[in-house]
């Protein structure tokens, strides 16, 4: 009885969230640990195990023994990802670049698996969306052709497989890991057994073999990475490819890196040819004019450790309707809905509060630093009194709610760069660090001094019946 007790208790089921690996009894519909839905799966009940100790595969070394030129990096070809990796692929490295559909991944991919081909380092790049000749028509057009770049079209792991038997590549390219199923796993491709499998086998054998391999992952409609998020885990390095589909600009931005720092990022530009690096992205987002114009103002913002000059643009006009339009585009609403109620409190401009008020970047740019709080400002008081800043003025700080103007990192850098691309004169925070040779710098404490900047002018009723504008007062700068 009691013999029969036990077995009817091994072979009762058990149930497993295939996600975080909790267990249960029963079936339930979502995992009570990790909140996914649709994750709990049957399976057999857990038996209790050791393990015992087994031979080694090598001896444990001290680690000043340890040969590290066998993780020196190789270069892929194309400088700006060689930046974000950190200087390139590491053999035995496994990295996964995620991005929103129609962002250009497979373009860039493609262009770097043509031009790290070589006699010595084969490129295998398998793809499972596309057919082979609508990947060579893509490698035409962007010129990406290569006797050391092998082409595959697969969707089963086993086949994948077999291509590395046969290329022995020393890049591998799956675009994508959502496309490819293991006939061994239950489960449709992309789904979170399938891509757990496919991701493992993948990595084992790219370590085996001391083969980079790049993997393409698919994003929710929340812009994270799709597939569990152990997939994430067990990669090296996490790559984010950003950028708007209107726009040239394209940033490959680090998330992971366990070769390099995460605080790198790479700027190209997606046209009809292909994607290019950008050595020099800052001309993207600037405006060259002759005289300047009003509602406009230039900051340096930091993506990495990068510095780029950008313009933010403000315009304000009469509305028509009871509540006034708050338009944005590149800036967060939110910081910018704070700038407009700092000026009007602290600022003392009341205009702003009856008016439509629009607010935009240049070349597709994203502001979201607070750094880049004083020049949204200024834009807007500038638009708000038609008055242009001075020329060649770069604005740079975090403003609060109290109107006081903050400090914010790598000041130095930022001027550096603005003083490399012609500009004089910049508005800053307390205490700036060094100032680089040429460039007129004024500290402000508050909004009500970095207003100041902005030339004075005569009140348009009274230029009516002067018949004419009357001339500007000088601004500090």
């Amino acid at each position: 009885m009691a013999a029969r007790t036990r077995s009817s208790a091994k072979d009762r089921p058990s149930y497993r969230c295939t996600e975080c690996g909790w267990t249960t009894a029963k079936w339930l519909g979502r995992c009570p640990e990790c909140q996914a839905w649709g994750t709990v799966e049957e399976s057999g009940a857990p038996a209790v195990r050791t393990t015992a100790p087994g031979r080694v595969t090598s001896a444990a070394l001290p680690i000043a023994q340890v040969d590290g030129r066998q993780a020196t990096a190789r270069s892929t070809g194309v400088a700006e990802l060689d930046r974000v990796l950190g200087g390139g692929l590491v053999p035995g490295a496994v990295v996964l670049l995620a991005g929103e559909p129609g962002v250009g991944k497979s373009t860039l991919l493609l262009d770097v698996a043509a031009k790290a081909a070589s006699d010595e380092h084969r490129t295998l790049y398998v793809t499972g969306e596309e057919s082979a000749s609508q990947v060579r028509m893509r490698a035409d057009r962007i010129g990406a052709l290569s006797d050391h770049l092998y082409l595959a079209a697969e969707t089963d792991l086993s086949a994948v497989l077999g291509h590395l038997d046969s290329v022995k590549p020393s890049l591998l390219i799956m675009d994508s890991v959502q496309t490819v199923a293991s006939p061994e796993i239950d489960g449709a491709p992309g789904g979170m057994a399938q891509v757990r499998e496919v991701a493992g086998a993948l990595i084992r054998a790219s370590k085996e073999r001391g083969m980079a391999t790049l993997l393409v992952g698919h994003v929710t409609k929340d812009g994270a990475i799709a597939g569990p998020r152990l997939l994430e885990h067990l990669v090296d390095v996490v790559l984010s490819f950003e950028g708007d589909r209107h726009a040239r600009l394209r940033l490959v931005r680090g998330v992971k890196n366990r070769y390099g720092a995460t605080d790198e990022v790479g700027c190209f530009e997606l046209h009809d040819e292909g994607i290019v690096g950008l050595t020099d992205p800052s001309g993207l987002f600037l405006t060259r004019r002759d005289e300047p114009v009003p509602g406009t103002c230039l900051t340096v913002t930091l993506e990495g450790r990068r510095p780029l000059v950008a313009e933010v643009q403000a315009l304000t006009v009469d509305s028509q309707i009871p509540s006034p339009r708050r338009t944005t585009s590149g800036l967060e609403t939110s910081r910018v809905s704070m700038m407009l109620a700092v000026l009007e409190q602290r600022g003392k401009i009341s205009a702003l509060g009856k008016r439509d008020i629009y607010s935009a970047t240049v070349g597709g740019v994203k502001l979201s630093e607070p750094a880049a709080d004083l020049a949204v400002a200024l834009a807007l008081a500038s638009a708000a009194s038609d008055t242009p800043l001075p020329k060649n003025l770069v604005a740079i700080g975090e403003v609060g709610l109290a109107g006081e103007v903050r400090r914010v990192t790598g000041v130095q850098r930022r001027l550096a760069e603005a003083a490399r691309l012609g500009f004089t004169h910049a508005l800053v925070p307390g205490d700036p660090g060094k100032v680089p040779g040429g460039m007129r710098v004024l500290e402000v404490a508050d909004i009500g001094e970095a207003l100041r900047v902005l030339p004075k002018r005569v009140p348009r009723e009274n230029r009516r019946k002067a018949g004419a504008d009357a001339p500007a007062e000088e601004s500090p700068l």
